[in-house]
């Protein structure tokens, strides 16, 4: 088992587990091997990332590519775009349709104000609001995925109340 870095530079970790023990895998590179018939835990240590793309260069390229990430943005208080999220809407459908079984998943924020619930419904209708501008452009509804965070992921922090445009947005993941 090796480690691989994630495409977006975050951490993470995998547990390797065996009858005899343990042993996590928490940089990138980071080999767990065992021997067949020999028992204790993993034996970890790091490989050569140049010699690992070499040895396995079949898999690197079946390897589907990062995620694309897009931001549309909503004039206040509703689920109308601004004129400049046409743009970035039009490149997300490019990206989606132009990926083999492309995936879009669409989540909704809103700023902070209004209350939770009131928040929470309009970050989900704008949401819908984008996946049904998606599926107007024709593309299959099983691969789309729409979803609200009301006022839970801020992109600007505010104190409640406060009417900030850049949290009033739809974070479009192509995938």
């Amino acid at each position: 088992m090796v480690l691989l870095p994630q495409a977006d530079g975050k951490p993470s970790a995998v547990l390797v587990r065996t009858e005899d023990g343990e042993e996590t895998l928490s940089q990138p590179y980071e080999r767990a091997t065992t021997k067949r018939g020999a028992h204790g835990a993993p034996t970890v240590d790091k490989v050569d990332p140049d010699r690992l793309q070499r040895d396995n260069k079949l898999l690197f390229e079946l390897m589907p590519p990062p995620a694309q990430r897009y931001t549309v943005y909503f004039e206040a208080g509703g689920i109308v775009l601004t004129a400049a999220s046409q743009v970035a809407m039009n490149e997300a459908l490019a990206a989606a349709l132009a990926r083999s079984g492309g995936e879009i998943v669409v989540t909704g924020h809103t700023d902070t104000v209004g209350t939770l619930a009131r928040n929470d419904n309009l970050s989900l209708t704008r949401a819908l609001q984008v996946r049904q501008l998606f599926l107007a452009r024709d593309f299959p509804p099983n691969r789309i995925e729409a979803v609200g965070r009301g006022e839970r992921e801020l992109a600007v922090r505010t104190a409640d109340e406060v009417d900030e445009p850049r949290n009033r947005r739809v974070t479009i993941e192509v995938r």
